[in-house]
């Protein structure tokens, strides 16, 4: 008869940065990134900010494996439906490293994006950990179904969060949509605002860069 058990360990993980936080530095991103992804092709969309005034942080998801059958490309995905809970509090102790290193508890323009599966880390960092943000962007991703509107109660009301996704998006239907956009609204009240993009499941550069611009 098997019998599961469990163990703790001290494990490691990278991260990647883009340009250096500076006295010019205007917004600071944490950004995550989908599922399939390496952190370092993820900060390819962050490249064409300005590297005087954005220093943008992005978190490797932990769990890499080859995608295809040619073991050629590798990939990464936050989570799996398999024991989900552990999972979710180890990846939420690294970000919190991650955090922690480079020091983001700074008073600049502090933006938290979330695309696709990194949406379900993005929000579950936030809400667990009580850290406020100047924008949370909600990029093509679910908002996990366990987050109610009191876990997000600290948020100040300056805070603004917007549901970004492609009109075109083929891993989103109309319910997916609908859902998303009330569950927002219901989390998030007025602080919140949907935008959508002419395109497919893929990350708004112009969306990313208009933001940059706006503080």
């Amino acid at each position: 008869m098997s019998l599961e058990k469990q163990v703790s360990y001290n494990t490691t993980n990278t991260y990647l940065t883009l340009n250096s936080l500076t006295p010019t530095t205007k917004n600071v991103w944490l950004v995550f990134h989908g599922m399939g992804y390496l952190s370092r092709y993820f900060l390819s969309y962050f490249s064409h900010l300005n590297p005087l005034e954005n220093f943008i942080v992005a978190p490797q998801a932990p769990a890499k494996y080859y995608q295809g059958k040619n073991f050629k490309h590798v990939g990464a995905s936050w989570l799996t439906r398999e024991n989900t809970k552990t999972e979710i509090a180890n990846v939420l102790t690294y970000v919190d490293a991650v955090y922690k290193a480079e020091r983001l508890d700074i008073s600049k323009n502090f933006i938290v994006l979330g695309y696709s599966q990194g949406v379900s880390i993005a929000t579950r960092w936030l809400a667990t950990r009580k850290i406020d943000c100047n924008h949370l962007v909600l990029h093509s991703g679910g908002i996990p179904k366990e987050l109610k509107k009191e876990d997000f109660s600290f948020m100040h009301k300056s805070t603004k969060v917007t549901y970004l996704y492609g009109s075109e998006d083929q891993y989103i239907s109309e319910a997916r949509k609908t859902e998303e956009e009330l569950k927002g609204t219901n989390l998030f009240e007025e602080r919140l605002k949907t935008e959508v993009f002419t395109g497919i499941h893929e990350v708004n550069r112009g969306f990313i860069y208009r933001l940059s611009t706006e503080s």
